[in-house]
């Protein structure tokens, strides 16, 4: 084998390898924000996680902030995969996508939302994150949401928005003590007159 041969080979495994590293700094990032506060989310903490030098951190992402905007791009990403997968006109169906994810995700989110106050750079995460939620909403609802006036669709997708809320499932799991299937019953039961409604 001659060297334009074997070039191409080591070139893609250094880029896979690089991809790698970079998933792998990505997951420690989000581990660290899911276990400490956002403030106190360090690049020697992320780098040590992930098994690499602050340096090679900083190479990759820039500092801390482009690091948190990365990890927090490719975790909406996976956000939106996860709750595509629920389907239009299937409430049940539909609910349980939607508790799948605050029982994966639920409590991050909730401390997510509790540092945007303290941690300005968190904004721009969580408001997108709530836009995401609406959209959700939006498309999932989108039957029951159909030929309503302007002021009575607005009213009634800020309603799904509500019931659908990270808080609401904190306030039925959490709060309240609901197993996670009487936490999915509940939410149908808030929806369902919405639902029929149209």
């Amino acid at each position: 084998m001659n060297i334009a041969e074997t070039r191409p080979y080591r070139m893609s495994g250094r880029a896979d390898s690089a991809a790698q590293t970079a998933e792998r700094i990505l997951d420690a990032a989000v581990q660290g924000f899911w276990d400490n506060p956002s403030a106190q989310v360090s690049l020697d903490d992320v780098a040590t996680r992930a098994g690499v030098s602050v340096r090679t951190v900083i190479r990759r992402f820039g500092g801390r902030e482009g690091l948190m905007t990365a990890a927090a791009a490719r975790e909406q990403g996976r956000t939106l995969a996860e709750r595509d997968a629920a389907p239009v006109g299937d409430l049940a169906a539909a609910v349980g996508v939607l508790v799948d994810h605050y029982e994966r995700l639920g409590d991050g989110v909730l401390r997510l939302l509790a540092e945007e106050v303290r941690t300005p750079s968190l904004a721009p995460i969580a408001e997108s994150g709530r836009e995401l939620h609406r959209e959700w909403c939006a498309r999932v609802f989108a039957v029951a949401l159909a030929d309503l006036g302007r002021s009575e669709h607005q009213r009634r997708l800020a309603q799904f928005v509500a019931v659908c809320d990270v808080y609401t499932w904190k306030l039925l799991r959490r709060d309240s003590g609901l197993t996670r299937r009487q936490t999915e019953l509940a939410l149908v039961e808030l929806l369902t007159p919405m639902t029929e409604a149209s």
